[in-house]
């Protein structure tokens, strides 16, 4: 054989020697990608009873006489927590792009009066990876989250960061614009622009290669707005959607990549409205990131509440990922039970309502009291069972729908009674309003409790207990009593069902106006047998 064919023989061999290598390697990252794939889904099914988000907020207006140490943070909103029913804390540290981590991509937050959080990171250990330490050392997951188009910046000057300032272009408008919708919030990024959806990519990369974060949340209800005909009131587009929907494609493959680099799962929640239909309004096309597997775990709701909690269960247990409802402030400001419905025996209701729909945990925001009894008590199905609480036809504001998204109030299906929107009694006329009971009652007599149960019901413009002809599962109730403002029934047990109970008003036709129905709820309270 000449020198040149036996050259050509060894490049070949070469090449093929190349090749051979480079199919083991693709084949051996195909299945280490698969395996991965399989210890995600498993991470993704932990148990958590109670995910506590945290706003970040921990070394504001603490004592200054105490030091600024990691201990010192985290007595403010963590260290209670060890003994509870928290599984997971989702830890956010700012606002978009002004945060308190050690970020890269992002600028370090020093603007706060009196908040010392960023000296933790010129002592060697920021607030995210004492976070992190506190959740691994107490078996918590901890995840970073980020609040997707955060716009307390439009009315709090000082969380306005440098990037906004040096593209204004970037925003949906400028300080001093009006928007019909979209809560008017000028300073919302404009995710229709890619240069947005990069500076949004990198600042999730950014913490998923550089922390031990078990998670990313991407918090799409801090705030609800992210394409410019929403501010307006015009449809937002599938093409908006698609746009959406390839940045979490690229998330996706990102974080799939750090998990094979460290050797352990990287999960991503999203938090979205409680509505396939609202969610895709305002281009979160939900569908498609559960058939394309770009979500691990769904948090749903915030401000408000638009469906039953078993619509958004159903949806995402379809595609094997566990959904948690949200919890939060009501924002209902008026009427007599406005205080009542921030009580801890609303939020026993509230949670009875999630575990009966069949949930996978509860999500509370807003919430940072860590010695509160809710996150002892919770996250037990059980043990609340036996224990005071109060249901509410309507816990939230469904109004507030409607300042985001025009029309948003179409996609209610509870019933939306409370001060801020009362029912219209007339004459003559017959309403029916549902309330949902998480829990059997009547099964409580077994177990040596009694129950008293109190239908109550805010009304303005009732003269006569007697004018009312009320119905409890269709069955009538009688001998109500009115003291003011309110008509109060007592009911027995085997009045009220486990589940959505329907109650059936009718106003006499000889009364002589209009009676406005404000509120409707259920205490529900538990007593030993003498």
């Amino acid at each position: 054989m000449g020198r040149i064919a036996m050259l050509a023989l060894f490049v070949a061999m070469c090449c093929a020697d190349r090749a051979v290598a480079e199919e083991t390697a693709n084949t051996n990252q195909s299945e280490r990608g698969k395996a991965m794939k399989e210890v995600r889904k498993r991470a993704a099914h932990r148990r958590r009873r109670m995910i506590m988000n945290n706003d970040g907020n921990d070394c504001r207006r603490t004592d200054p006489s105490a030091p600024k140490t990691p201990d010192t943070f985290l007595k403010q909103r963590t260290s209670p927590l060890a003994s509870s029913h928290v599984d997971a804390i989702f830890y956010c540290t700012g606002v978009f792009n002004l945060y308190k981590h050690n970020t890269i991509e992002g600028e370090l937050h020093k603007r706060w009066e009196g908040e010392w959080t960023w000296e933790l990171v010129e002592q060697g250990r920021d607030c995210l990876q004492i976070m992190i330490d506190f959740g691994h050392e107490h078996d918590m997951e901890v995840f970073w989250s980020m609040r997707m188009n955060d716009t307390h910046d439009s009315s709090i000057p000082q969380l306005f960061c440098q990037w906004k300032e040096d593209h204004p272009e970037y925003l949906m408008g400028k300080k001093g614009d009006t928007f019909s919708h979209g809560a008017g919030r000028w300073s919302a990024v404009n995710y229709a622009l890619p240069e947005v959806r990069d500076k949004v990519f990198r600042l999730l990369k950014d913490v998923a290669t550089r922390y031990d974060v078990d998670g990313l949340e991407l918090d799409f209800f801090r705030h609800p707005v992210y394409f410019k005909p929403q501010m307006t009131g015009d449809p937002v587009t599938q093409e908006h959607c698609d746009m959406m929907t390839e940045l979490l494609r690229r998330v996706r493959t990102m974080t799939e990549a750090a998990a094979l680099k460290r050797g352990r799962p990287l999960l991503i929640a999203a938090r979205v409205p409680d509505s396939l239909g609202y969610s895709k309004a305002i281009g979160l096309d939900l569908i498609r990131w559960l058939e394309e597997d770009l979500i691990d775990m769904l948090v749903v709701s915030g401000y408000f509440h638009l469906e039953p909690w078993e619509e958004m269960v159903k949806v995402g247990h379809q595609y094997d990922v566990p959904v948690y409802p949200c919890l939060s402030d009501s924002r209902v400001q008026k009427g007599g039970a406005a205080k009542l419905r921030k009580s801890l025996e609303c939020f026993r209701a509230r949670a009875m309502n999630v575990w009966h729909s069949g949930a996978d945990g509860l999500y509370m925001f807003n919430y940072f009291n860590p010695a509160g009894p809710i996150w002892r008590e919770l996250g037990d199905s059980a043990a609340l069972q036996k224990q005071d609480k109060v249901y509410f036809a309507c816990v939230r504001n469904p109004r507030v729908a409607g300042r985001w998204l025009a029309g948003g109030e179409r996609y209610l299906r509870l019933p939306g009674l409370c001060a801020e929107r009362p029912m219209n009694l007339k004459p003559g006329e017959r309403r029916t309003v549902t309330l949902s009971v998480g829990e059997d009652v009547s099964a409580s007599r077994a177990e040596g409790l009694v129950l008293e149960l109190t239908l109550r019901l805010e009304v303005t413009g009732l003269a006569d207990a007697q004018d009312v002809a009320l119905k409890c599962n269709g069955t009538p109730l009688e001998n109500g009593e009115l003291a003011d403002g309110w008509l109060q029934f007592a009911l027995s047990p085997e009045q009220i069902i486990k589940g959505v109970n329907r109650f059936d008003i009718g106003i006499r036709a000889d009364n002589e106006a209009t009676v406005v129905l404000n509120d409707l709820l259920l205490w529900v309270r538990y007593k030993k047998q003498a």
